[in-house]
């Protein structure tokens, strides 16, 4: 077993509502309680405005909360955004940056991304900095290459190696059913590890994909991948914590 910790991470994405949350996260927040010292992290990410409700059902219990993403500024006119300090003042402790769905969905360039990144940390909060390839650069051969320039230019230069998650996200699996081989995964992971360096050994790198239970066991089974990055099979608390038992093996 590597000696960092493993992270399970669920996005929710823009789903859940009021009463859904509360129930999904107080089930597994429930569950996580009765477990004793876990061998893990637990993080949930939901949308926005349900922050101040997830952190009431986790209260007390192992589980603790992220956010989606956040602008770069502390406070100002940017209607409809969230800050970093926001967000900590809601009681996260991460928050996810770099998305593909930001990425590609919002044309999220990766300086903007390092901007980000800076400001989360100088408030306190964990980045999961998202990396990966589309579809298109994997089928051109540089997938390699795509990642390498998605982390080295997402990183601000002050940042610190030390308070840094990075998941490797390629984009041509999210929720498709598809992924790279748990070698391919690995090779992924080691190259991101020797980008980052002296601290590439202490910073957690996870994946992200189509992670289900079905799969999860074998994924985190490489001393490489250290947690998982999950999308839909988060939102039920059976997919959530049939993937994080598979993390205590």
């Amino acid at each position: 077993m590597p000696s960092r910790r493993r992270l399970i991470v669920a996005n929710w994405k823009m789903n859940t509502r009021h009463q859904s949350a509360i129930e999904l996260a107080g089930t597994i927040a429930e569950w996580a309680g009765k477990q004793g010292q876990l061998p893990y992290d637990m993080v949930l990410c939901p949308p926005a405005q349900l922050l101040f409700t997830v952190a009431s059902a986790v209260k007390g219990s192992p589980v603790k909360m992220g956010a989606q993403d956040c602008h770069w500024a502390s406070h100002g006119p940017f209607t409809g955004d969230i800050s970093a300090p926001q967000l900590a003042d809601a009681g996260c402790q991460y928050v996810i940056l770099g998305h593909s769905e930001r990425r590609h969905g919002h044309g999220e360039k990766s300086e903007l991304v390092a901007r980000k990144l800076e400001a989360a940390q100088k408030a306190g909060l964990v980045p999961i900095l998202c990396v990966g390839e589309t579809a298109e650069q994997k089928e051109q051969g540089r997938a390699e290459d795509a990642v390498r320039e998605y982390l080295t230019q997402s990183l601000p230069a002050n940042y610190d190696p030390r308070h840094l998650v990075v998941s490797y996200e390629p984009v041509w699996a999210i929720g498709t059913g598809r992924q790279p081989a748990i070698e391919e995964i690995a090779h992924t992971n080691q190259m991101i590890r020797s980008i980052l360096g002296q601290h590439g050994a202490e910073t957690r790198i996870l994946f992200g994909g189509s992670v289900a239970p079905s799969n999860a066991g074998a994924i985190l089974a490489s001393t490489e991948i250290d947690g998982v990055l999950i999308g839909s099979a988060g939102l039920s608390p059976e997919g959530y914590i049939g993937i994080a038992t598979k993390a205590n093996l």
